[in-house]
């Protein structure tokens, strides 16, 4: 692993050091002088592929500016949290306690980010969300020292139902997986919907990860609501979409969710996603200088093309250099380094965001319509959409 192979480095510079009795005072001093940053992740398994996408924009963020934070070398600790939630504050203690980083990047799983959140707000570690979305991080267990450069998972529902009533689609069926993730979507819908003056007439659901849809997917039928909404993602989400499309209700009902639906599963779910209408933080098609010159630098550095997941881990990179250069790489001046992230504005590839008070992205949510195996914008959902941050104390 990673961690233990840059542990074992590390001693044997010293310990070689040593024998020449000349130059360890030196290497001490150096490696004291070094910010550690530890990224907690997900390197293998199912969300494998996002957990590399974030630490390459992590990295990429941070070596245009110079590879250093605040001037300081930085020293690298890894850990793969393999989305596992029942090893989740043995990991991030690993990374406190023995490996004493500075800094603690993670993680995807939200299961896995509530043993992070355990672990840092004991030990008052600085931690940087790059996309774990569980609503508690920002709000009821939110704290000083944590900060979320994603989004909530209600966020982008929350700028859902204006969108679908506008198109005139007042009755709608909501369907998801009944977990976290999916309740917290729900609670974004619910709100946006009925507000704009939406009924919805039935909630289904199914326990996360089964994929048996084909009973719910007749009952839509049978209830032939105005349009659909869902929260999905990953494998699941295309296959989601094929048998939508195989019962016949593509073209009949159509179809919204949360941005994730679409998001990386295009050419798994094939034409059947073609018109699918969704909202979302970011869209690879955005037609902006700043996201078209972070994709073509992003390509030519890692050979592969950037996701949401990748502009996360980039934007989480440019927050941290920010707030280490306001305090000249003296993270241990922690009041300002706060200080410095809370009122940071991110020149991000999604659009400039800022931070809300509980510590979540201040973001434009895009309305985006799948065409050829592209989520195509078709307009801003919401502008400057702030979660609620609802029960948090900074204390």
């Amino acid at each position: 692993m990673t961690t233990r192979r840059l542990v074992l480095t590390r001693s044997a510079a010293i310990v070689g050091a040593a024998s020449t009795g000349l130059l360890l005072p030196q290497i001490t001093r150096a490696q004291g002088n070094k910010v550690r940053v530890g990224l907690m992740l997900p390197y293998t398994g199912t969300f494998a592929q996002l957990g590399v996408a974030i630490e390459n924009g992590v990295r990429m963020a941070i070596n245009e500016k110079g590879g250093k934070l605040g001037g300081r070398d930085i020293e690298w600790f890894k850990v793969d949290d393999e989305s596992e939630p029942s090893k989740g504050v043995e990991n991030a203690t690993k990374l406190v306690q023995r490996d004493k980083v500075d800094v603690l990047i993670g993680t995807v799983h939200s299961g896995v980010q509530m043993g992070i959140q355990r672990v840092v707000r004991d030990s008052g570690t600085l931690c940087l969300i790059p996309n774990a979305g569980v609503h508690a991080a920002t709000r009821a267990l939110c704290a000083p020292n944590v900060f979320r450069t994603s989004f909530t998972n209600s966020q982008p529902t929350l700028a859902l139902g204006k969108a679908m009533v506008d198109k005139g689609h007042k009755k709608a069926v909501w369907i998801t997986w009944k977990y976290a993730a999916g309740d917290e979507a729900y609670e974004g819908f619910k709100e946006s919907y009925t507000a704009a003056g939406g009924t919805i007439v039935k909630e289904l659901g199914l326990p996360f990860p089964n994929v048996e849809f084909q009973a719910l997917l007749t009952e839509i039928a049978s209830i032939k609501p105005d349009a659909v909404a869902c929260f999905f993602a990953g494998g699941g989400a295309a296959k989601f979409i094929r048998d939508y499309a195989a019962a016949g209700l593509k073209g009949r009902i159509p179809l919204y969710g949360s941005g994730f639906l679409t998001e990386g599963v295009l050419d798994a779910a094939g034409p059947a996603a073609d018109g699918i209408i969704t909202t979302m933080h970011y869209s690879d098609s955005l037609d902006t200088p700043r996201n078209k010159q972070f994709r073509s630098a992003y390509a030519s550095q890692f050979k592969m093309q950037p996701d949401v997941y990748a502009v996360q881990g980039y934007d989480t990179g440019l927050l941290l250099s920010q707030g280490a250069a306001a305090v000249k790489g003296d993270l241990a001046n922690k009041q300002a380094l706060y200080k410095a992230m809370e009122s940071a504005t991110i020149d991000s590839p999604r659009g400039k965001w800022t931070m809300s008070k509980s510590h979540n992205p201040v973001q434009d949510m895009y309305l985006r319509v799948v065409e050829n195996k592209e989520n195509k914008v078709i307009g801003v959902a919401a502008k400057a959409l702030a979660d609620s941050g609802a029960g948090c104390k900074m204390g």
